[in-house]
């Protein structure tokens, strides 16, 4: 990452990250199907393999998703107390449709600020 030459005017990593898109261009697509990093971009031709997001998006999925779930269940079962056939046809596929969906813009979030602040693994020497 640290031999990029190329100029580009700079991208906002949120923007970007939510739109999948290159964090170095703006335009080109980052993601190979639903969550998978593509080998480059097509665009300015920046190469993704220094893009490893790691667990990090999937811990603030978990947390956010879950708040926002686990609340809708309590206050439904408080207020109406629905049996748990209910809650289940209602909250599981609520539940995968909004982790799948904010796992994408996580990911490409946490892979554009990774860019935009050439991260890198740790190295003891070097």
């Amino acid at each position: 990452m640290n031999e990029d030459r190329a100029h580009f005017p700079p991208v906002d990593p949120v923007k970007t990250g939510i739109k999948g898109c290159c964090p170095r261009c703006g335009e080109g697509k980052l993601f190979d199907g639903l969550l998978g990093v593509k080998p480059r971009c097509a665009a300015c031709g920046l190469d993704y393999s220094f893009a490893d997001s790691g667990d990090g998006p999937a811990v603030f999925v978990i947390l956010i998703v879950g708040f926002i779930v686990i609340g809708m269940v309590l206050w439904l079962q408080v207020n109406y107390g629905p049996p748990i056939w209910v809650h289940i046809l209602l909250f599981a596929p609520l539940t995968i449709i909004l982790s799948l969906t904010t796992l994408r813009w996580f990911k490409g979030i946490l892979i554009a600020m990774q860019y935009r602040h050439n991260a890198r693994e740790g190295r003891l020497s070097d």
